[in-house]
C-alpha cells in the first residue's frame, strides 16, 4: 500500500509519502518560511554583470536575485542565438521585468530567477512563451505520447508551450483543456497585475506545500491520503474535487489519540535516514558526506560476508546500495553533483547492471535525475536538480560546539583552565 501521511501543527506542516510502508520522500514547511519557487515578481534589475554573465535583480527579499544570461534569452533552444548576447543588450540597470524564482535563497545566494515562465497544473505545464510541446518521458507508450502531443498542439494558442505530465495518460480533451485554460487564466491575472504594481512586488505564489504535493504526486497510485487536521483535510478534499473526484475516498481525517507520525513510525523511519552512517539490510552500509560542491557516498560491505565468491558478495552489495541510494537521496532531497563510490567490481556486466538498478530506481523521483557515468577513478558521478534546501538543514540546525565538523577536541583542557572557567 501507498501512503501519504500529512500532520499539521500551529507553526509547521510535515508530510511523509510511505511505499509499501518505506518512507520514501518527506517534506516539511514551516509558517513563516513558505517557499519561493515558482513564485512570480515584478522586478527591477539593480546591476548588469558583463563578466558574468548575469544580472542582479531586486525583487523585494533580503537578498538580490540571480538572472542569468540563458534564462533571459528564448526557451526554446532552436530559437536561441547561435552565439549568446551579451548581457548589456538584453537587460539595462532600471529596467523592470517579471521573473519567477526557479532556486531557492541557498546559504549565502540569493534566489536564481528566470524569464523562461511556466505555470503548473495537474496535467500539464503551461509556458506562455516556449513554443514547442514536450511529452513527460515517463509515458512510454508512443502510441499515447503521438496522440497527447496532438491532443495539446489542437489547445495551444499563438507562442504557448506545454509539458504534458505524467499524470495525463488516458485523459480526454475535455479534462487537458480545463487545465490549461485555467493556467492561462492564471497568466493572464500575472500580467495584469504587474501592470498595476510598481517593482519589487510578488505577483503570484505557487500553492502551499500540500496541496502542491497533492497535485503532483496524489495519483491513482497512491491508496490513502491521511491527514490529522480537519481544517486542512477540508481544503485538499475541495482540491482534489477540482481535477480528480474519483481519488476523493481516499483521503480520509485522521482522529486516532495516538499521533499520526508516531503510528506510521514516520520520525523513526526519519532518524534512521538521516544519519551519516545508513546500514543496508545485508549487513553492508553507506557513508554520506556532504560537502559544498558536492555530496559523495560511500558503499561497504561491512557485517555482510556474502558466500565463497568475493565478486559475487561485492556485486550483490552494490545492487541493494543502488536501490537504497536512489531512496534516500529523494528522501533527504539531496541536489547537485553526487559522486558514488560503489565497492569496486571486476566485470564490465556487473557495473552495468549496478547502473541499470540505480537509473530504474530513479525514474521514481519526481525531480530530474541524471547518471552520468563511470570516472576514470571508478567512481560513478550522477546530478540531481537542486531546487530547495536540503530536508536535513530543515530539520537540524549546526552544532554550536563541533560547529557542523561532527568533531570536538580530544584534547583534555589543563586544570587551570578549568579553574579559571
Amino acid at each position: 500500500m501507498n501512503q501519504m501521511i500529512v500532520h499539521c501543527e500551529e507553526q509547521v506542516t510535515q508530510m511523509a509519502l510511505l511505499e509499501h510502508g518505506r518512507l520514501v520522500e518527506f517534506a516539511v514547511e514551516r509558517a513563516t518560511g513558505t517557499t519561493l519557487v515558482g513564485s512570480f515578481y515584478k522586478g527591477r534589475v539593480v546591476n548588469v554583470l558583463p563578466g558574468m554573465q548575469a544580472a542582479f535583480v531586486d525583487i523585494g527579499q533580503k537578498k538580490n536575485a540571480f538572472l542569468y544570461v540563458d534564462d533571459c534569452l528564448h526557451p526554446h533552444l532552436e530559437k536561441q542565438p547561435k552565439q549568446k548576447p551579451p548581457i548589456t543588450s538584453l537587460l539595462r540597470v532600471g529596467q523592470e521585468l517579471i521573473v519567477q524564482v526557479m532556486k531557492e535563497p541557498l546559504g549565502g545566494k540569493g534566489a536564481r530567477v528566470t524569464t523562461h515562465y511556466s505555470l503548473p497544473g495537474r496535467y500539464s505545464v503551461y509556458m506562455p512563451f516556449a513554443d514547442y510541446i514536450g511529452v513527460s518521458k515517463k509515458i512510454e507508450q508512443e502510441a499515447e505520447r503521438t496522440r497527447l502531443k496532438q491532443l495539446a498542439d489542437e489547445l495551444r494558442e499563438n507562442e504557448e508551450g506545454m509539458i504534458i505530465r505524467t499524470v495525463a495518460q488516458g485523459e480526454t480533451l475535455d479534462t487537458m483543456e480545463g487545465d490549461i485554460q485555467s493556467l492561462r487564466e492564471a497568466w493572464k491575472q500575472i500580467e495584469r497585475r504587474a501592470e498595476q504594481v510598481e517593482a519589487p512586488a510578488l505577483l503570484h505564489h505557487d500553492l502551499n506545500m500540500v496541496e502542491r504535493l497533492v497535485r503532483d504526486a496524489f495519483s491513482r497510485d497512491i491508496d490513502q491520503l491521511l491527514i490529522d487536521d480537519v481544517r486542512q483535510a477540508k481544503r485538499v478534499l475541495s482540491f482534489i474535487r477540482s481535477f480528480a473526484p474519483d481519488l476523493e475516498h481516499r483521503v480520509h481525517i485522521y482522529k486516532d489519540a495516538e499521533p499520526l507520525f508516531k503510528r506510521y513510525r514516520i520520525d523513526e523511519y526519519l532518524d534512521k535516514a538521516i544519519q551519516r552512517k545508513t546500514w543496508l539490510e545485508s549487513g553492508g552500509y553507506l557513508v554520506w558526506d556532504q560537502t559544498e560542491a558536492l555530496t559523495v557516498i560511500d558503499v561497504n560491505t561491512g557485517k555482510y560476508t556474502g558466500t565463497s565468491d568475493l565478486e559475487e558478495t561485492v556485486y550483490l552489495t552494490n545492487m541493494e546500495a543502488a536501490e537504497e541510494i536512489a531512496r534516500l537521496i529523494r528522501l533527504r532531497d539531496i541536489g547537485g553533483i553526487i559522486i558514488v563510490d560503489f565497492i569496486d567490481m571486476d566485470t564490465d556486466e556487473h557495473r552495468e547492471r549496478v547502473v541499470e538498478r540505480l537509473e530504474q530506481m530513479m525514474k521514481k523521483d519526481r525531480t530530474k535525475c541524471l547518471v552520468v557515468g563511470w570516472t576514470k577513478l571508478g567512481l560513478l558521478e550522477l546530478t540531481r536538480k537542486k531546487v530547495r534546501e536540503q530536508v536535513m538543514n530543515r530539520l537540524f540546525q549546526t552544532c554550536p560546539t563541533c560547529n557542523g565538523a561532527g568533531l570536538v577536541s580530544a584534547v583534555v583542557p589543563h586544570r587551570e583552565t578549568e579553574l579559571m572557567r
